[in-house]
């Protein structure tokens, strides 16, 4: 099993380019099934989840041909002229949790799908029923059976209004797939408002699908009877943005991330901003470096967007633990991801949690140590720590990394970082 080995102590200068959002590339691949027709998807990041999915999308019967590409990311034709499969087998599933949004595409496009219940990192709880509770909405009938969601919908989908009794992104990506062949109008309520659902949005109506409200949270879909391909540039990682701009910031450096936007980051910014880190506009990115002061304690709390990304609580505790006075974060999304918690303690940092709050009080110096990965955002704040730790830090389970960040070794590297991999023995 891969580890990572970084020295601490030198600030990142230099530039990054930002990959494509893997939370964005995850759904927009699953909409390839709607259609039989070639769908071209550019800026893919080249991590785990993207093989994964495009393995399960292969045993569905997709044709995948891939593209010369640029140094960064992948470009792909995905082309499913025929349904050979409608099962997605535990084997693939349990390794990714955004396997379960082929359920959707499926059943609006075959009418039936056997989709296994999901596994993947364990950071809380994450059900599936509201998926299934507004598949049923929809006239699908489904039955949960060893451990296989069996979903069928024998005379096609019907337009429906789907209240969704909480902010979901992957039920919101699911029912505005489903939609966009049902027949007549789904209005879906209470719907997620985040830039990789507009993302997806923004690729279903290239290929045809009649949707208003991407960004709100009501979203309208008048189904059509088939869809055609498309030719899709993926929205840039905010997640992976906002994670090296933290890093930027927590080892006083100057790094311009290419080619993502502000917008994209609002909250994240803001929060780093209180805390002493200015992000700045500049020609094809964003400029990330410190306003000439300690780093400052910063209160947030995670919640849907626009507002603090659950997938960025973990990064903003790394850069607290060594900020002046206290800040404390609350986790509002998922009930189990302080997981990172005693690993940054084992390397000096002081916090206690409280029930979905962690109160950090930041430390003049952090200390290397070995640590371990426990989910994918939870490695990336072990990075965040060890760049600024005294001595060596080495990373174990880096497979969790390799889910969500394209190259992170050489990123950092190119910035001057003390990083690499430690490769197992064959």
């Amino acid at each position: 099993m891969d580890r990572i080995r970084i020295g601490g102590g030198t600030p990142l200068n230099g530039r990054i380019r930002i990959s494509g959002a893997k939370n964005a590339a995850l759904p927009l691949l699953t909409a390839t099934l709607l259609t039989a027709k070639t769908v071209r998807l550019r800026n893919l990041p080249n991590v785990a989840d993207i093989k994964l999915m495009t393995a399960l999308l292969e045993q569905h019967g997709s044709e995948v041909e891939h593209h010369e590409s640029p140094e960064y990311g992948l470009d792909a034709s995905y082309t499913t002229a025929k349904i050979t499969s409608t099962t997605a087998p535990y084997d693939l599933v349990r390794k990714m949790r955004a396997s379960v949004l082929v359920l959707g595409p499926l059943v609006a496009r075959e009418g039936n799908a056997t989709v296994s219940l999901p596994g993947g990192c364990a950071i809380g709880t994450r059900p599936v029923d509201i998926h299934l509770t507004a598949l049923e909405t929809m006239g699908a009938k489904i039955e949960l059976e060893e451990g296989y969601i069996h979903a069928v919908a024998p005379d096609g989908l019907k337009g429906a209004e789907v209240v969704f009794p909480m902010v979901s992104v992957g039920a919101t990506e699911n029912i505005l797939m489903a939609a966009a062949l049902a027949d007549g109008e789904t209005v879906m309520r209470n719907s997620a408002k985040e830039p990789e659902i507009v993302d997806l949005g923004e690729c279903l109506k290239k290929m045809g699908a009649k949707i208003e409200g991407l960004g709100s949270d009501t979203i309208r879909v008048q189904g059509v009877a088939e869809l055609g391909g498309a030719d899709h540039t993926v929205v840039a990682d905010r997640i992976e943005a906002g994670s090296f701009a933290m890093a930027a910031g927590i080892s006083d450096g100057d790094v311009v991330l290419e080619g993502v936007d502000a917008e994209l980051l609002g909250s994240v910014i803001d929060a780093m901003a209180e805390a002493g880190i200015d992000v700045t506009p500049v020609e094809g990115g964003l400029q990330v470096r410190r306003n000439g002061g300690a780093l400052v304690g910063v209160d947030v709390m995670t919640d849907p967007f626009p507002g603090f990304p659950t997938d960025m609580q973990a990064q903003m505790m790394a850069m607290m633990s060594v900020a002046k006075g206290a800040s404390m974060i609350t986790e509002s999304i998922f009930e189990n991801r302080f997981m990172h918690v005693p690993e940054l303690m084992r390397m000096g940092a002081n916090i206690n949690v409280h029930g979905g709050s962690a109160m950090v009080r930041g430390v003049d110096t952090l200390t290397g140590a070995p640590v371990m990965a426990t989910d994918l955002r939870a490695s990336m704040s072990l990075v965040l720590a060890a760049l600024i730790a005294e001595g060596d830090t080495i990373i174990d389970r880096v497979y969790h990394l390799d889910r969500g960040y394209e190259r992170l070794e050489d990123k950092l590297a190119g910035c001057g970082a003390d990083i690499e991999r430690l490769r197992e023995p064959a």
